[in-house]
């Protein structure tokens, strides 16, 4: 692979910001969107083609439970004083989608892409996003495919042992992105209990470390994730 054509490709930055609060990475996102629709509106009133920055952001939360702007307030089963005794947060947000779970061991991945430099296509770049974890699930020997009619990564899906290992819910804001995926490699799956997840009544909620019976390493899927990421969506990537 030459540079010239490394020089014609998008690029990424990737930042790995840890254990992080959810309404700090939240406003981290909303501050990079922003920035992002800024340049484009600088773009339309100069008549210039400056590039927005884009990011994929990689992190865990603390425990906490978020409601898209589609969910039902009566999928979260616990009342303010239950989620203190839990040590656990809840926000309404803005991404679609109903009612999901972070924690530690949990992987959440939040794309701030400029989908105008690659397609301007939602339900594909849903696709893409759950094709690049279906990919990295293969890597460590899980089989995962989609569910019709259901967004995420799924484990056996059409039959009685069907299991959601992959939440997804998005924002696109002038074609640029914010919230993203939730694997869970290893997390506490016992917090799912407090919730309906995703508004699905009949169906489980697995993890990587479940269903290998292991735990896995964080890092590890991280980086497989990030490299089918720009495997997929054809970017350079760049460390922050």
């Amino acid at each position: 692979m030459n540079g010239n054509y490394l020089m014609n490709l998008p690029t990424v930055k990737v930042q790995q910001l840890g254990l992080i609060d959810y309404k700090e990475a939240w406003d981290l996102q909303e501050s990079l969107l922003k920035k992002a629709v800024d340049c484009k509106i600088e773009n339309r009133k100069n008549d210039t083609a400056v590039l927005p920055e884009q990011y994929l952001l990689f992190c865990e939360h603390p425990h906490v439970y978020t409601l898209g702007k589609s969910g039902a307030q009566e999928n979260l089963l616990l009342d303010q004083a239950h989620l203190d005794q839990i040590n656990a947060q809840f926000f309404k947000i803005n991404r679609g989608g109903d009612i999901t779970y972070h924690g530690p061991g949990q992987l959440v991945m939040y794309p701030i892409l400029d989908l105008e430099q690659f397609f301007t296509d939602i339900h594909k770049y849903m696709r893409f996003l759950e094709e690049a974890v279906i990919a990295t699930l293969a890597h460590f020997g899980i089989s995962a495919t989609r569910f019709d009619g259901l967004t995420g990564v799924w484990l056996d899906p059409d039959t009685s042992k069907a299991r959601k290992i992959c939440a997804m819910g998005v924002k696109c804001s002038r074609w640029i992105t914010m919230h993203g995926i939730a694997l869970n490699v290893n997390p506490d799956l016992s917090y799912f209990g407090n919730i309906v997840p995703c508004g699905i009544q009949d169906k489980a909620v697995t993890s990587m470390a479940a269903e290998l019976g292991r735990q896995i390493d964080m890092n590890e899927v991280r980086e497989v994730l990030s490299q089918q990421m720009a495997s997929l969506f054809n970017y350079q990537i760049t460390q922050e």
